[in-house]
Order: structure tokens, then C-alpha cells, then sequence
């Protein structure tokens, strides 16, 4: 089993219903299991900017799955959940996005590991602070150090999104 850490984000149709949904789909894979997940957050849009809030958060899995195949099988649930792909940064139903596979780096035309963006998003790098702090991103920071790098301002934790537990 490898460790594999996934960002999933909604701003349409009940956002948070959609990722505490969106938090089981990963369970249901061959080879998978939700070891834990993040608070949800409400967050402002980046890139885009005329939509509605996201909320986010993070997963933490084990999984027997190559990246490439994870990823395969995370644009299936994205499909299942209604998703459409419409234009970059658009608003979406479900967006599930590999961030980080231990022990893998690597670049191709539909997946670049670590994320390539990851140390940037504050959106991403605040759930991901709570459930693994010391992972490392950016070649050698902990995110706990990465996320005080970065403006979280918009980036706030949902007081319902207590429920965070080990899977």
C-alpha cells in the first residue's frame, strides 16, 4: 500500500454534501482505504473569481493503485458526482485532485507529482496542514512551515467540519 493524499472541492449543487459524499467514493476502489480526512473549509475562488465559494478539504488514503490509475479512477467518481469540464478554474460539482504519492515524482501530459501548485494554494495546504503536518512539499518544507507562507485569509474552517476522524 503507498499514501496518497487527494484535495477535493465543490461550489455547486450543496458543496459540502457533495464532499462529505465525495470523502467514501475513494473507500469503494480496489485496493483503497480512506485512512483520514480534513475539516471542511469555505473558500474563495482562485483564478476565476466570478463564482460561487469552494468548499474544500483533503484526504489521506492507502492504496495499492499506481498514481496514474488513482487518478483514472478519481475522473470516474468526478463523472459520477456530475461533473463537467467546461473551462479551467470553472465552477464544478466535484474536482478530486492527486496531490502528493509518497515515494513518487513524476511528470506527464495528465499528471505531474508532487503537485506541481500544491505549496501555493492555501485552499489546499490549510486542510492538508491538519491531517499531515509534516509532510514534506516544496522539496523539503513541512507544510505546517508552508502554510505560514502563504495569505489563508480566505481560507476559512467550517464549524460544522469538527467531524474529522480517522477512517
Amino acid at each position: 500500500m503507498t499514501r496518497a493524499y487527494v484535495a477535493l472541492g465543490s461550489n455547486l449543487e450543496r458543496p459540502s454534501e457533495q464532499i462529505r459524499a465525495a470523502f467514501a467514493a475513494p473507500a469503494a476502489l480496489d485496493g483503497t482505504r480512506v485512512v483520514r480526512q480534513s475539516s471542511l473549509y469555505k473558500t474563495t475562488p482562485v483564478g476565476y473569481l466570478d463564482q460561487p465559494d469552494f468548499i474544500n478539504a483533503v484526504a489521506e488514503l492507502d492504496t495499492s493503485l499506481t498514481p496514474l490509475a488513482l487518478l483514472q479512477a478519481l475522473m470516474q467518481i468526478e463523472t459520477g458526482f456530475g461533473r463537467v469540464r467546461t473551462f479551467r478554474n470553472a465552477p464544478r460539482v466535484l474536482d478530486l485532485d492527486v496531490l502528493h504519492v509518497d515515494g513518487c515524482q513524476m511528470q506527464t501530459e495528465t499528471l505531474t507529482l508532487p503537485h506541481p501548485r500544491l505549496h501555493e494554494r492555501a485552499f489546499v495546504l490549510v486542510p492538508l496542514a491538519e491531517i499531515a503536518p509534516e509532510l514534506l512539499v516544496a522539496g523539503d518544507i513541512p507544510v505546517r512551515e508552508a502554510v505560514k507562507r502563504l495569505d489563508v485569509s480566505g481560507v476559512m474552517r467550517l464549524p460544522d467540519g469538527d467531524d474529522r476522524h480517522a477512517m
